[in-house]
């Protein structure tokens, strides 16, 4: 078995090297652009991600015309879906991460515009398995999950507007806190749930952490890491928004913004085992523990309110005698109109002061 393996890596090895020196020896007009993805994307060295030289050198093709930007994507994409060695998927995989994280204006266009995009599966690697032997069985599953993560951060960027970047300076943080503030509810919440969405194919990383010796994995999970830190700033963000916005939330739109919170709790403690404690970020937590509580307050409160305004109209019964001891006199106003929305007045428009006495 161990002979074998070793058969196959040499092959591999081999097959790498051949494919370098026909593209070097190519009169073609795009030989260094194919040159410099199989240097990125080499299956030598299986286990180590792929050099910073090489990943510039990749990126650097982005700078020039966009017809060799596209040729890069393209000659990528080709040797993503062409191979059948783990190692190799994830360096393509890398270097496309690459590309969305520091990557030209050019080469990030040509990326979003590639034929196949427009689903959520974009890289087309769900499908790719390896059972040769167990190690390569186990990065296979290493590879659908990073093309999951990296298609969600396709997703997630375009949704926002802005490219995931965990290097925030203090002006972009005021710059996106101000686009936060003049959105829409709808829109907010609907941001809201592309993070959670993001945050929850993250947690999908496989069970075998032990990988993390490898260092092309623990690349990965690196890269990944820098992502969900940059999710935490945008989650944080909103949800500072939406808790001041809370008092004119209509009722589904506040279950929608709990059901969201309780998702990123869900994910806590599988974050906590992937990122070994890295990014914790505390103060998030507490932000999303507090807001979690206050909207469940709120919340009871809505459909108690409800329950003695419906029961106020029908009968006067015991039970609305207790609520109304319960309640007292009312300390705020509720308005239930057609969108479902209440806030508080100084004045009694819902129940009078005479109905409650």
């Amino acid at each position: 078995m161990g002979h074998r393996k070793k058969l196959k890596t040499l092959i591999g090895i081999l097959k790498g090297l051949t494919s370098i020196i026909k593209a070097t020896l190519s009169t073609k007009s795009n030989t260094k652009t194919h040159t410099a993805v199989l240097r990125a994307t080499t299956a030598r060295n299986s286990s180590s991600p792929p050099s910073d030289d090489r990943i510039a050198a990749v990126l650097s093709l982005g700078r020039g015309s966009r017809l060799t930007a596209c040729a890069v994507i393209e000659a990528l994409m080709d040797r993503l879906h062409g191979t059948k060695n783990p190692s190799v998927a994830l360096k393509c995989l890398f270097t496309i991460h690459s590309i969305i994280k520091k990557g030209s204006f050019i080469l990030k266009d040509q990326l979003s515009f590639y034929p196949s995009f427009g689903g959520r599966n974009f890289l087309n690697m769900s499908k790719f398995r390896q059972d040769s032997d167990p190690e390569r069985w186990e990065l296979a599953s290493w590879v659908r999950w990073y093309a999951t993560a990296i298609e969600q951060n396709f997703i997630v960027s375009r949704f926002l507007g802005h490219y995931l970047n965990s290097s925030f300076s203090s002006k972009n943080s005021k710059d996106r806190e101000d686009k936060a503030s003049a959105l829409l509810d709808e829109d907010l919440l609907g941001e809201l749930d592309a993070l959670a969405g993001f945050v929850e194919v993250i947690c999908e990383a496989p069970d075998s952490l032990h990988l993390q010796r490898n260092n092309l994995v623990y690349a990965v999970i690196r890269y990944v890491g820098e992502d969900y830190r940059a999710v935490q700033r945008e989650i944080l963000i909103r949800v500072v928004e939406l808790r001041d916005r809370m008092e004119n939330l209509t009722f589904n739109e506040l279950t929608r913004l709990l059901s969201y919170l309780k998702r990123f709790e869900d994910c806590r403690e599988r974050l906590r085992l992937l990122f070994v404690n890295r990014a914790r970020n505390d103060a998030l937590w507490e932000l999303i523990c507090g807001t979690k509580l206050k909207i469940i307050e709120m919340v009871r409160e809505m459909g108690e309110l409800k329950s003695l305004v419906k029961m106020e109209r029908t009968d006067d019964s015991g039970e609305l005698s207790r609520l109304r001891e319960r309640f007292g006199v009312l300390r705020q106003v509720v308005r239930f109109n057609s969108g479902g929305r209440w806030r508080g007045t100084d004045r009694v428009q819902a129940l009078t002061m005479s109905s409650m006495l």
